[in-house]
């Protein structure tokens, strides 16, 4: 029987949450500590690059200038200015590396092996969640937070580290292999192939250590993949110097290297030296070399590198979620009606 109000009109039902909000809420809930460690993790590097980026390098540039002007024997200069600047900026550095393996780490235990382990993935399944919306929801929450997180700490390192160059005699060059991806979208991009590879691995193995070792072999896999195939992503730009050279000049990222003959063929470099060298000379005319020659990658191919890089990253990290929902939907066939559906 329907009750009319005053006026005669029907009252709105009432409004019941929605499936995914309560889920969203659940997510948050029960990864508190997660979400409680990765803010104090955020907040500790913020600092910390923040530092550097101020008093830091300041301080570690006042006790270069005082170094180089200096003409005596002995000199006073801020000596651990310098060291504490480049062991922070290089422990800024390795855990901005290191933060794509410990958000795999915790996708594939904790976010999605541990639930599947237990059993609470399948009882939220029974209820009016369907599994292709739970994976979707766990990990919508923390791909928001890695992205938001991780691009804030590679702005303040890349910012950081550019405040140092010129300065600082021994900061890091942009080729050191983690200044390049700390300062760059492929750290994120590797985080965010971390939490899809996880929730692959925790869909599939269904137990917290295997998923945390798999997730970790795999990201650790990209990465060296990744530094392996990078010079290849771009072209590259060839220097050509003369055999009175002690050899060849890179502009950056060395990729090739050796000697150019008079007909154009390149021959490896046979790392004699300069053609001042008598021996050196002999030989080079033996191996009709006329130059040497370097494929290398300036300084101006770094955002190229980066982009195809990322790029690259995040194709794969799509594929992989595509398993990981395909495989997730063919194990767990269609979705679960609703109590309403069911009534």
């Amino acid at each position: 029987m329907t009750t009319l109000t005053a006026s005669g009109s029907t009252p709105a039902p009432a409004r019941r949450p929605s499936a995914t909000r309560g889920l969203v809420r659940t997510v948050l809930r029960l990864h508190r500590p997660a979400l409680y460690i990765w803010a104090g993790l955020f907040v500790a590097l913020a600092v910390l690059l923040l530092w550097l980026y101020g008093p830091g390098t300041d301080a570690a540039a006042a006790a270069w200038r005082a170094y180089d002007r200096c003409a005596k024997p002995t000199c006073a200069y801020d000596q651990d200015a310098i060291l504490r600047y480049k062991s922070y900026t290089l422990y800024a550095s390795l855990a901005l590396t290191f933060l794509p393996f410990l958000v795999a780490a915790w996708a594939g235990a904790s976010l999605i092996g541990r639930e599947m382990e237990s059993g609470t993935a399948q009882l939220a399944w029974t209820q009016s969640v369907s599994p292709a919306r739970w994976l979707a929801v766990k990990l919508a929450v923390p791909a928001t937070l890695v992205t938001v997180g991780t691009s804030v700490l590679v702005v303040l390192h890349r910012q950081m580290w550019a405040r140092g160059q010129g300065r600082i005699d021994t900061a890091k060059g942009w080729t050191d292999p983690f200044v390049f991806h700390a300062n760059g979208p492929t750290t994120v991009a590797l985080a965010l192939s971390g939490l899809a590879v996880g929730a692959l691995a925790g869909t599939r193995l269904r137990g917290s250590l295997s998923a945390l070792v798999v997730s970790v072999v795999w990201t650790a896999g990209v990465r060296v993949a990744l530094g392996f195939g990078l010079p290849y992503l771009w072209p590259t730009v060839r220097t050509v110097t003369g055999l009175t050279q002690d050899g060849p000049t890179s502009l950056g990222i060395t990729v090739h290297t050796g000697l150019l003959t008079s007909t154009g063929a390149r021959l490896p470099d046979p790392l004699c030296g300069s053609s001042h060298n008598t021996e050196c000379s002999t030989l080079y005319h033996r191996l009709d070399a006329v130059s040497f020659y370097t494929d290398s990658h300036p300084q101006s191919h770094y955002w190229p590198l980066q982009l195809m890089a990322t790029g690259l990253v995040l194709i794969l990290t799509a594929l992989v979620l595509l398993v990981a929902f395909r495989l997730l939907k063919r194990d767990t066939g269609s979705a679960p009606r609703t109590k309403g559906a069911a009534l």
